[in-house]
């Protein structure tokens, strides 16, 4: 089954430095994805997780230094593809790559990806996924074992393909974006994709070791998973990480010292960070 989530909608004022004390308290708890907005914040969470939809005592509601209001809202399963449409533009990644709804007029460029997807919501999803585009198309994958774990609509598993990948795997934990990968996956003639209804358990029953292993999700999950990714990267493998912000750099990095990672590259967009490691 399709998760199902609850949206709590935080009024902050003054929204600055207030969004970020607040943000920074919520990634202690298990929210999924955040959205900054003109107001304040809203915060995802799976409805299935506890205290999911009920009130929270959040210990920032009561402070000195800014005011804190908030209300919850279940988010119900809608169209993707008529919201996608209504608001979706196509993503131009420097002019080498270029990612469009099937509506859209093709376009020039080294690599199109054409897309579809059928979420519920999405966060953040132009400024980590064009990060995570970039750092792809700086890289050569050529023949080599790619990951791209969370794949959402196998964006990044699909741009690795058409890169003359070897063998690509995608996995996601939703039905609806394994469902949506397989379509996109057939839209973009990748059919050599594999694609798997799972979690970072998965990993444990394919018994592949990846030269690349991509990683677009949130802090939370990369920090309870990093580990089994490392388990399935080879030696000297490359993993990209994003899906979180940037004050949030210095505990991945500590996550990722301790498992034999070394820090190549930053790249940041909006306060959004996706970060390159090597594994040593």
């Amino acid at each position: 089954m399709s998760q199902h989530y609850f949206a709590y909608h935080f009024t902050i004022d003054p929204v600055q430095p207030g969004t970020d004390i607040v943000l920074a308290s919520l990634e202690a708890l298990p929210f999924e994805s955040f959205e900054e907005t003109e107001t304040g914040l809203t915060a995802y969470i799976q409805e299935n997780m506890p205290g999911a939809g009920a009130e929270m005592a959040f210990d920032f509601l009561e402070n000195e230094f800014f005011s804190v209001t908030y209300r919850i809202e279940k988010i119900e399963q809608v169209n993707w593809n008529e919201e996608w449409e209504k608001n979706f533009e196509p993503i131009d990644v420097n002019g080498q790559c270029y990612v469009r709804a099937p509506f859209h007029e093709p376009k020039n460029a080294d690599f199109e990806i054409v897309i579809e997807p059928k979420m519920s919501f999405g966060t953040g999803h132009h400024e980590t996924t064009f990060m995570m585009i970039e750092h792809l198309l700086e890289l050569s994958v050529e023949n080599q074992t790619v990951l791209d774990m969370g794949c959402g609509t196998a964006i990044l598993a699909i741009l690795a393909a058409k890169k003359s990948a070897g063998k690509v795997d995608a996995i996601d934990n939703d039905t609806w974006c394994y469902e949506n990968s397989l379509e996109n996956i057939a839209r973009n003639q990748t059919a050599d994709i594999r694609v798997f209804l799972g979690d970072a358990s998965t990993l444990e029953t394919l018994d592949v070791t990846y030269d690349l292993i991509i990683a677009n999700i949130n802090r939370n999950i990369l920090l309870q998973d990093l580990a089994t990714y490392v388990k399935y990267l080879q030696k000297g493998g490359t993993i990209l990480l994003s899906g979180f912000y940037k004050h949030d750099i210095p505990v991945m990095e500590e996550k990722c010292v301790s498992l034999g990672l070394s820090q190549q590259l930053v790249k940041e967009r909006n306060h959004w960070v996706a970060m390159k490691y090597v594994k040593l």
